[in-house]
């Protein structure tokens, strides 16, 4: 019975730490797109945006190296892909956390589901599926 309440407690804190993952991940990412929009406003606030067409390339952030050359310049733009990047890798740092949690209690088939996921999730953000 002392072991069936270890694993109770040891899972409730696992949930614990990935609740608490979310919530740091979420209020990180909005914290960096709050201060690039601060920045972008700061530093571009008399552009004159045309809104009938729309050119993907046009930001010149579309490889996270570019975000990252971005950031080393303080582009406003580049900190708001920036936090858009924390939150698309929160959920994604949850799968890894939940693969070792699965891994520490020795319950393999959710350590092969869970690395299933993270395949997936990889795989559907690399250029892969697109063009």
């Amino acid at each position: 019975m002392s072991k069936e309440n270890k694993n109770f407690f040891a899972d409730r804190d696992i949930q614990i730490i990935l609740g608490t993952l979310l919530r740091v991940g979420v209020i990180a990412s909005m914290t960096v797109v709050f201060i690039g929009g601060l920045v972008y406003l700061v530093f571009n606030h008399s552009e004159i945006v045309n809104y009938s067409q729309f050119d993907s390339v046009k930001s010149g952030f579309s490889k996270i190296s570019d975000i990252f050359i971005g950031l080393g310049e303080l582009k406003g733009s580049a900190i708001i892909q920036f936090g858009i990047l924390l939150l698309i890798f929160t959920p994604i740092m949850r799968v890894v956390f939940s693969i070792f949690s699965f891994l520490i209690e020795r319950d393999y088939l959710y350590v092969l589901i869970g690395a299933f996921v993270l395949c997936v999730i990889l795989f559907s953000l690399s250029n892969k599926l697109v063009g």
